[in-house]
């Protein structure tokens, strides 16, 4: 389909468009406001800067619009999708830029993720009225499942392996009978009511 605009009133729409508070990115904000999930924007001292910082959680969200971010548009085999439609009037320039934006996307949250964040992406056709409820719900539960086991759910670990050892001596017992006299025996007696204990250390 032809762009029905003229390139001077494109140039203005495209330059319209703001990369911060945009309208999913408030919707996300403001739904975890409500539920009591508290977070910082844009923080600088971060890669990317990511929309939407939770240090108690330490993951970082990102709210991606369709079009600017290429989604389910594969590359390098540029194919429209039902969310992102690619102009055709210069076709190149837009296909270069989405480009940029996936290869940055894909190297930032590779960045994030060796600093120990997590990372989740939400999609604009995700936060449409018909399936909104149901994406902020699944953020909410992935929110609690990463704080449950960052915090409460140690990994085990394999020990290293140690060398088995050699069969040690068998150690020589004290027993007591009845009459309190100490006797040496390395073997039980059934029927007897003693009690074998270690000798200790220089008893004889």
């Amino acid at each position: 389909m032809a762009d029905t605009h003229l390139p001077s009133q494109r140039h203005a729409n495209m330059a319209a468009i703001h990369g911060k508070d945009t309208k999913p990115e408030m919707v996300v904000r403001q739904w975890l406001w409500r539920n009591g999930f508290r977070y910082r924007l844009n923080y600088p001292r971060l890669p990317g800067k990511p929309d939407i910082v939770m240090r108690k959680y330490r993951t970082c969200i990102f709210v991606n619009g369709c079009f600017w971010h290429g989604h389910h548009v594969a590359m390098p085999e540029v194919v429209d999708s039902e969310c992102c439609k690619i102009p055709k009037t210069n076709r190149d320039f837009w296909v270069a830029k989405i480009r940029r934006n996936q290869e940055r996307d894909t190297r930032v949250q590779h960045e994030l993720a060796a600093m120990g964040w997590h990372c989740i992406t939400i999609w604009e056709c995700e936060l449409k009225p018909k399936v909104r409820k149901k994406t902020l719900e699944s953020l909410a539960y992935t929110l609690n499942r990463i704080f449950l086991l960052d915090r409460f759910f140690k990994r085990y670990e394999m020990p290293e392996e140690v060398p088995l050892l050699a069969a040690e001596d068998t150690p020589e017992y004290c027993r007591c009978d009845k009459e309190g006299k100490d006797q040496m025996t390395n073997e039980t007696r059934g029927g007897t009511a003693s009690v074998l204990f270690p000798l200790a250390d220089g008893v004889e």
